[in-house]
Order: C-alpha cells, then structure tokens, then sequence
C-alpha cells in the first residue's frame, strides 16, 4: 500500500503555519525520532538503537523502570538498554519509545481543561481496542494499537493554549450533537486530527501511524473504504467511537453495535470484556475509571427498554 500518497490526502497541504502564534507546539525528544526511523531498518543492531537511547537519559530511566516492573516480571533484574531491548523485542520497543517520549512533551504543557490521567487512561482504553479491532481485520496491531493511543495526543496542548474556544464548546449544549472536529473546522480552519498528522509527519514517524492519527475521525464507514476498510486506519477510526471527555455519551457505542448485524465476528460486549481485562494487566497503575463493559452493558438495556416501549406502543394500537 502506498502510505507516503494515503499519508498526502489526509493532510490535504496543511502546514502548521496556520496555527495561531499562542499555540506552542512540543518539540519531540531527537533520539525518539532517530529510534522511531532507525528501528524500522531490519538490518539495525540492537546496539546501535540501544546507543540511540542511552544519549537521552530520560528514556533511559523510564524504558529499565518498565521492563523491571511487575507487568513483566522478569526473571533476572535488567540492567541496561540494550538488555531491556533484547527482552522486549524491537516492535515493543519501538511502541514504548514513540509513546513514552511523546507523552512526556505532552505532559510539560500542563492543560486546564484535561485532566492529563484520565486522557492517558481513555487512549490506552482505545489503544486495545483498536488492537483487538486489528486482530479482526487482520492487519498490523502494533500500528493500530499506536495509532489509537495517540490519535488525540495534541489536545492537552490546544485545550491549553486555546482555552476559551474549547471550553465554549465543552459548555454549548451543542456539544452532544456536533464534534469536537466540526468545532475546530468551524473556528480555526483546522482541526486537531489534521493537526496531529502533521506534527507527526514532521516528527519522521511512520506514515501508516500518521495516516491512523490523521484519518481517526471517519466512524464506520472507514470500513467500506477501498484502500483504507482493512487497515490499522480503519481500526483506530472505529476506537474514537469509544466515549471519551469530549464525547462522554453512548452515541459512538450505538454506532459500533450496529457493525454486530453485519460483521458476525464483531461482538461488542464481548470486545468490551477483553478491553477490561487487557487494561488491568497493562496499565501499570493507571486506574481505569470508566471500564468498558458497563457502558456496553448500560447501551444494551437502553436497547432492550427501547425495543420494549415499541413493542408495547405497537400492542395499544
């Protein structure tokens, strides 16, 4: 498939030129691009991108308190990079240096309007889903999973720079009927899934995971898309569905039931269950506050105390 063309639609000539002045940007750590380019190279030593990490010792401290955390319970405590890398393989790796090294310049633009835990924790739910989604359709997880987790990665940063526009759409009682995209179309001429392929387009990360991040706004009908239906796209697409803080309500989820009709390996509950407990066992201390399977659970009953109102309409007449 041809990315680098896919990759070119989806940004459509955006440049950030057009951000406003007050919007700073992060600037992500070099070594995390160098790593993200040089991994991708199946001829690369693991001493070599070992060497590319141990130049920044952030990364270094947080890549040997993971792979020595009680998620992975190795058996002999590791040591050093190129160690830790050997154990992980060089897609874990590469996942957990795009996402560690991102998160972190994130986080130093402190937001007033996100709660930084519960955004992290509602992308990793999303980030499993699109995973699991993956599995379904058959394509690369590693992308999709990547691609879910930072779909909306420039928020913490836009909600603060620009806090009176996106707090006027978290207050308008529009908010439950237009997105989050519309609003931003609407007001700035941009929107931050544009936004956020571009600065990861900048940043030299693959092209699939800018396409993930740039096409995660086109719902269920990503799968009729001829080149796109059966992609880690595709998966990320169908994980913003799931609710989040801008989108707190069921819609998203109704929408996924209706693939259940058609997709017989598609089961919402179901997905929902393995979303739960894969969360548990990954998020290393990140409280879950919003598990999946109740708000499936809660859209069933709305469902079935639907169904049942219609009925009984039906038999009074």
């Amino acid at each position: 498939m041809d990315w680098a063309a896919i990759r070119d639609d989806a940004l459509g000539g955006l440049t950030l030129s057009l951000m406003p002045p007050k919007v700073q940007l992060p600037a992500l750590p070099y070594a995390v691009t160098l790593f993200a380019q040089r991994s991708r190279d199946e001829s690369v030593s693991l001493q070599e991108l070992a060497k590319i990490l141990e130049t920044d010792a952030g990364l270094t401290i947080q890549l040997l308190k993971y792979v020595n955390s009680s998620f992975f319970a190795a058996k002999n405590k590791i040591v050093n990079v190129l160690q830790a890398l050997a154990f992980l393989g060089c897609h874990n790796s590469r996942r957990f240096v795009i996402v560690t090294g991102m998160e972190a310049a994130i986080r130093a633009h402190n937001s007033k309007l996100i709660n930084q835990n519960a955004f992290w924790s509602t992308n990793l739910q999303k980030a499993i889903f699109a995973r699991e989604i993956a599995l379904l359709l058959e394509t690369d997880p590693e992308i999709a999973f990547l691609g879910a987790l930072l779909q909306d990665y420039l928020l913490p940063v836009l909600t603060n720079d620009l806090y009176d526009d996106y707090l006027e759409f978290v207050q308008s009682q529009d908010s439950t009927t237009i997105k989050l995209s519309e609003f931003e179309q609407a007001r700035f001429g941009w929107d931050h899934e544009l936004v956020g392929a571009c600065m990861a387009h900048g940043w030299k990360l693959p092209d699939e995971l800018v396409c993930c991040i740039g096409y995660h706004h086109r719902g269920i009908e990503i799968l009729t898309d001829p080149r796109l239906g059966r992609s880690p796209v595709a998966a990320t697409a169908l994980s913003a569905l799931l609710p989040d803080e801008f989108c707190p309500d069921l819609h998203g989820l109704a929408l996924l039931a209706t693939l259940e009709r058609d997709w017989p390996a598609f089961n919402l509950e179901r997905l929902a269950e393995s979303v739960d407990g894969q969360y548990l066992e990954m998020s290393l201390g990140i409280q879950n506050a919003f598990p999946l399977l109740p708000r499936c659970q809660s859209l069933g009953n709305e469902r079935s105390a639907g169904s049942d109102a219609t009925l009984a309409a039906a038999a009074s007449t």
